[in-house]
């Protein structure tokens, strides 16, 4: 595991997440000459041994000085068609720049959709290994000509971190328009953090969630992202795209630069950081305070005598969450049981259903090979 900056210089295989605000000029037209020199760095980096992957924003951005647009689109359609002939653009400029290192890229556009359903990320996850196993260096973006919400809250942080696991990489690097993460709003004076070993170096920063003019994602999404990446073993390089040679190349000439976000946990199953992290539930299950233990601290599997409440509509196989009494989340699980069939379980032993239904009915409502708990958020 890369435990310090110097193992990302030799890390294997990485990620690298690029934003909009580092693509584009103040117009917010598609800035080639910023593409090309990122492009010369990653392919540097490439020809050198490092398989990379490279989860890139700009598409509605991209799109929109052919349109003739001088500010984000607001609405849905216009922001959909923006993307279709941004992304045209965005890849055809990747393209070339990697050509002219002998390089060739493949375009690799996803949705939420994509990491929710399982069998969709299976897909995902052997279309990018083939990839890279080929020597394509893969262009990720969101397919925001089909998305919905990722349009207007923007997702590529967390896409990033998602990829990371997906294609196992060995760390990640995350360009935006500031250098580092700061302990406060770095125009009014506040200190640099060069280095974040766990959440507790993280009391007391304040930071905002409000993105630039060409993009949707601020420091707020991509602490998200560094969280998902690092609970999952995967450190995390924060820093701007001019930073980009150094962070990726070595810095010889004095003090690192951005902010070095260190692995906190250990590379969990693909399957539970989906669960954890991309699924989407289609209910709820009340437990009681007794299941809330059994699941949270002995992590058992849940049963129905645990269960107070079916919340939504689901069927078995679907993922739902599991709350306490005080309707708090704490864990997430694939379900045994649909919800039209479950409140007839509820409070119930399996003794007593298999004695009443027969063999079947007592299994578990959620098995623990099918449940991730999630961490209390303050």
């Amino acid at each position: 595991m890369i435990t310090d900056r110097a193992g990302v210089v030799a890390a294997r295989r990485l990620v690298v997440k690029v934003g909009s605000s580092s693509l584009t000029s103040g117009d917010g037209t598609l800035d080639v000459t910023a593409l090309r020199e990122l492009v010369d760095v990653l392919a540097r980096r490439r020809l050198a041994g490092t398989e990379v992957v490279l989860v890139t924003s700009g598409a509605i951005s991209a799109g929109m000085a052919p349109l003739g647009l001088t500010a984000r689109p607001r609405d849905l359609a216009t922001a959909q068609a923006t993307a279709s002939v941004g992304q045209g653009l965005l890849v055809a400029r990747y393209t070339e720049a990697f050509a002219e290192h002998g390089l060739r890229v493949g375009q690799v556009l996803l949705t939420a959709e994509d990491t929710i359903r399982r069998g969709h990320y299976r897909n995902a996850q052997r279309a990018l290994e083939r990839l890279l196993a080929l020597g394509v260096v893969p262009v990720v973006n969101e397919n925001d000509t089909v998305a919905t919400d990722e349009i207007r809250f923007g997702d590529n942080d967390r896409l990033a971190a998602l990829v990371s696991h997906l294609v196992r990489a060995d760390a990640m690097v995350l360009l935006t328009d500031v250098d580092a993460l700061y302990d406060g709003p770095p125009s009014r004076g506040a200190r640099r953090i060069a280095e974040v070993a766990g959440p507790a170096d993280l009391e007391g920063v304040v930071v905002t969630g409000r993105g630039s003019s060409v993009g949707t994602g601020g420091m707020v999404t991509k602490l998200a992202s560094v969280d998902i990446a690092t609970a999952s073993g995967i450190p995390v390089v924060l820093t701007s795209a001019a930073n980009a040679t150094r962070v990726l190349a070595g810095e010889p000439d004095g003090e690192p630069v951005g902010t070095f976000f260190a692995a906190t946990g250990r590379r969990v199953p693909t399957r539970m950081l989906w669960l954890a992290h991309a699924a989407r539930t289609s209910g709820r299950l009340v437990l009681d305070e007794g299941a809330v233990r059994a699941v949270v601290e002995r992590r058992t599997s849940l049963l129905p005598a645990g269960v107070t409440q079916v919340q939504g509509s689901f069927e078995a196989g679907d993922a739902v969450e599991l709350v306490g009494p005080d309707h708090r989340v704490v864990a997430r699980g694939l379900v045994s049981y649909g919800s039209d069939e479950l409140p007839a379980l509820l409070g119930r032993s399996t003794r007593d259903l298999r004695a009443e239904l027969g063999d079947g009915y007592d299994r578990e409502v959620v098995h623990a090979d099918d449940l991730v708990v999630v961490p209390a958020r303050g």
